[in-house]
């Protein structure tokens, strides 16, 4: 118990995957190859990357055994899909909570799969889109990495405007000493009202606090703020719930597709999910910080 205790924090949730079967009362799993946008009434395949595998709830691809949870992405057919893995989350598939937190400190200890094609991750969604469609309202990418560079950890936020209009900023880490993704690391997000921070075996490798939200669409989808009055206000999106989300998705438009070098089956292995609230609170949002809006001239 002393490990799950930091100086300053009270812890509200965690997982430590003892048994040897998922807590449904924590998790849920999504299953296929793609999702039902009910706002524009589509089917997205892929989910909406170009993905190859189709996600189950089969053992073969999540099992809970010695303290830890495993997501395998194995190279096999299923439903038109040549891959299968596993995507987790604290929400359940009908949409309604599990578990989610707004602000705090969440941590994920891991051990991450790499390879060319493969795309790993530890990310946090909204739990309802209060500003709109992705990513008006929002996500939080606390480890993800292209798949071929396994010494390089990525975190990212998503915001801005609904698709195609998104904005992203990203920075990459790299892990010292010649340690891979493949070793033990814990990765942290501390998220107060203004200010997100990343965390990598509690080194804190980048910091935020100038982002926006704007709710505004027409025809093409999304469309980006003219004016300030036009922004949600600040500091939105990230003043809302957001629960987890763990998987290792293969292929897609941003790691590429796997190749003959390629290790399957690709385990992520996690060690313990846990989320803290700061003690005494956070108090005032802090400002927004210096950085460009969209209709302000480019430099």
């Amino acid at each position: 118990m002393s490990a799950r205790r930091k100086k300053g924090w009270r812890l509200v949730w965690a997982d430590e995957f003892e048994g040897d079967q998922l807590d449904l009362s924590k998790w849920d799993y999504d299953l296929g190859n793609g999702f039902y946008d009910y706002r524009v009434h589509q089917w997205v395949p892929g989910w909406g990357n170009e993905e190859l595998q189709y996600y189950t709830d089969s053992p073969r691809n999540v099992s809970v055994a010695k303290s830890c949870l495993t997501i395998s992405a194995r190279k096999e057919p299923l439903h038109g899909c040549g891959y299968t893995s596993g995507r987790l989350k604290t929400r359940r598939r009908d949409g309604t909570p599990l578990f989610n937190t707004l602000y705090g400190r969440v941590e994920f200890k891991a051990k991450v799969p790499w390879g060319k094609g493969l795309w790993p991750a530890l990310w946090m969604l909204p739990q309802d889109d209060r500003y709109g469609g992705w990513a008006a309202s929002g996500e939080i990418d606390l480890m993800e990495i292209v798949g071929d560079k396994p010494h390089e950890v990525l975190n990212s936020l998503h915001f801005g405007s609904s698709f195609p209009k998104r904005s992203l900023i990203t920075k990459g880490y790299t892990l010292p000493g010649g340690s891979t993704v493949a070793d033990w690391h814990v990765y942290a997000v501390e998220w107060q009202p203004g200010e997100i921070r990343f965390y990598v075996d509690d080194v804190l490798v980048s910091t935020y606090d100038h982002w926006w939200s704007c709710s505004k669409t027409d025809a093409q989808g999304g469309r980006e703020p003219k004016r300030a009055s036009e922004l949600n206000p600040w500091p939105a999106p990230f003043d809302q719930p957001f629960y987890l989300v763990m998987n290792v998705a293969v292929g897609g438009n941003f790691p590429g597709l796997p190749n003959a070098d390629t290790v399957f089956p690709a385990e992520l292995v996690v060690d313990y999910v846990r989320v803290y609230e700061k003690t005494g609170g956070w108090g005032e949002t802090l400002p927004r910080g210096r950085g460009q809006m969209p209709w302000q001239t480019k430099t």
